[in-house]
């Protein structure tokens, strides 16, 4: 059963999950490109605690803009290692694809994904990386801290650790000084 995706999606998907309000989704005219790259071995998966600039002091994956004359897949390699000093077999995985109210463009998201990576793990100017242990494993770490990640994270989440393709959108706004998600879907690929 195939579904309408949001604007911005494409493909074929089916609805995973999805929630907020019932308006209709924000109307964007730019779209920005950005890469966010996940180690995932075995029960673990290395975050970024994020030390400056958008997005300062959550958690996330390692990536950023994709600048001009790169694709997107050299973008993410290049934010792997500017981030976390290591260089890993990066799998285009996922596409996100977010609103923020009072920015001009869209985020339209490349998540990549390896289960392998080269180097040594460093902290950098911009993230401090961590390993962090799947929800139910016993290994000894950290649980991720989907509290201190985007909201709509935990919707997406356990499908990138279960190894399932996805996409999703996810319109957030500005709500008593905070950012939040008004409206999200997650979509798998059909039959998942």
């Amino acid at each position: 059963m195939s579904t309408t995706l949001p604007p911005g999606l494409h493909g074929e998907y089916e609805e995973h999950i999805s929630g907020g309000d019932a308006s209709e989704w924000e109307n964007f005219d730019k779209i920005r490109l950005y890469t966010n790259a996940f180690v995932v071995q075995g029960e673990k998966l290395l975050l970024g605690h994020k030390k400056r600039g958008f997005a300062e002091g959550m958690y996330n994956g390692f990536g950023g803009k994709v600048e001009s004359g790169e694709t997107s897949a050299e973008a993410a390699l290049r934010e792997l290692e500017e981030e976390a000093g290591i260089q890993a077999p990066l799998q285009h995985f996922a596409v996100l694809f977010f609103t923020l109210e009072g920015l001009e463009s869209a985020f339209y998201i490349d998540i990549y994904r390896a289960a392998d990576f080269s180097g040594d793990i460093v902290e950098t100017d911009e993230m401090r990386p961590q390993w962090f242990r799947f929800p139910g494993s016993t290994a000894d770490l950290p649980d991720i801290p989907l509290e201190r990640m985007w909201q709509t994270d935990k919707h997406w989440m356990p499908l990138l650790l279960s190894n399932r393709q996805f996409v999703g959108r996810a319109d957030y706004k500005i709500v008593d000084g905070e950012t939040r998600p008004v409206k999200w879907w997650i979509g798998t690929t059909l039959g998942s």
